[in-house]
């Protein structure tokens, strides 16, 4: 079996680099109904063209419809998924009861997927889904792998199983989280949590307002909530061999250059495995390297293997090794390609390469000019055009990034 690689879009940028990448399906939200309100998200024409651009190249499109509604979103449910089906979306990934129902009267052409918010961690739920319509499951997160094949030897052939495979992990079960709803009124189950599971947290005694005791982990503070990222790249047999159809990676709230990094990675490591399947298959090392060369927590198995801790407590924040500087608007002509700047770089720098076919190579700065012409010695404005002089070509669509020495 090939499962499915399937990635986050949060904007058109995102989803133009999971298309290049190599991912066989996205996944993202319109302006309502989603679970990732930080992300800017697709109006229904954006929507419409989202659609367009991947299924001209054979890829699908699935449409998040996972918070879970209140009596006051039910009215603009049946308007929302009749434009979304007709904009083309290929499947609606669901977690309310009612919600699914009413994809199955005013949308009845398009796939429905059960979220990881449904919390399905035995066949028997999967089971009563399919019954009810449902053509994919995504398994809540605490599934261990040997209970994923028990499922999959349980359920209909039919019926695909989606599991996370990579990104960030929530320290609630399947996401259904209320710290945040009880600490700053922001519902993580409508899309709006504020992540106080990454805050650093302090003791204070009732009598001594404002003496605060550290509850000691680290040097750096105390993390109580703080899961660590979830990385299963070096675990691509195993997924297939549970009977995983779709491996799924977490982000619509990151960037082009976080889809495109886990995108190209998860796409060479399922072919590498697939070109020459065998029980002493080793990834190769650079397809694990491009995994830290975006931000992350520390890494984890998460509860595949069900012994691996979870918990980051170094810090709340990121690992950062590299940054992304510019994106490749026009291919090298000679030596020179056309740029558009993210983040500072200058001439003499030594710049990561990530092109379309995934494999990176080094490049040198060894010149700059703007629209005028002129030579420059850095690039310090954001989205700025450049022209840059290389030693190496650069091929359209490629990523460049820069080493945080």
């Amino acid at each position: 079996m090939r499962p499915e690689v399937l990635s986050p879009a949060g904007d058109m940028e995102s989803l133009d680099a999971a298309l290049r990448y190599g991912a066989d399906a996205v996944y993202l939200a319109g302006k309502s109904f989603g679970m990732r309100t930080a992300s800017k998200n697709f109006s229904i024409e954006e929507l419409k063209e989202a659609c367009r651009k991947a299924h001209e190249l054979n890829r699908r499109v699935y449409l998040t419809c996972n918070t879970l509604p209140r009596n006051a979103d039910i009215p603009d449910m049946p308007d929302f998924l009749i434009a979304s089906a007709e904009a083309g979306v290929d499947a609606f990934v669901i977690a309310d009861l009612g919600v699914f129902e009413m994809a199955k009267r005013y949308a009845p052409q398009v796939e429905r997927h059960i979220s990881t918010q449904g919390g399905i961690i035995n066949y028997q739920a999967a089971r009563a889904w399919y019954d009810l319509g449902a053509k994919r499951v995504v398994l809540a997160r605490e599934a261990r792998l040997d209970e994923i094949a028990e499922i999959r030897a349980k359920i209909p052939d039919e019926l695909e199983i989606e599991c996370f495979v990579h990104g960030a992990m929530c320290v609630s079960f399947s996401g259904r989280c209320l710290i945040s709803s009880f600490m700053t009124g922001r519902d993580a189950n409508r899309g709006d949590c504020a992540q106080p599971c990454r805050w650093k947290y302090h003791l204070m005694e009732e009598n001594r307002e404002g003496e605060f005791f550290p509850v000691e982990e680290r040097d750096s503070g105390t993390y109580l909530y703080n899961s660590r990222d979830l990385c299963m790249i070096d675990h691509i047999p195993e997924l297939i061999k549970a009977g995983v159809n779709s491996l799924k990676i977490e982000g619509r709230a990151k960037t082009y250059y976080y889809t495109a990094v886990t995108t190209n990675a998860y796409r060479h490591a399922v072919d590498e495995y697939l070109a020459a399947p065998r029980d002493d298959y080793q990834l190769s090392p650079w397809i694990r390297e491009e995994l830290d060369k975006i931000s992350h927590r520390a890494y984890s198995t998460g509860f595949f293997f069900g012994t691996e801790p979870g918990q980051e407590t170094q810090s709340g924040g990121y690992i950062r090794h590299y940054n992304a500087v510019a994106v490749c608007e026009e291919s090298s002509v000679g030596d020179v390609c056309v740029v558009t700047q993210r983040n500072k770089f200058l001439v003499g720098d030594t710049l990561d390469i990530l092109p379309p076919d995934g494999l990176s190579y080094n490049v040198t700065c060894l010149s700059l000019r703007n629209g005028d012409g002129e030579e420059v010695q850095s690039a310090p404005h954001p989205m700025q055009r450049l022209w840059m002089t290389t030693d190496k070509p650069v091929i359209k669509g490629s990523v460049i990034r820069k080493q945080n020495l």
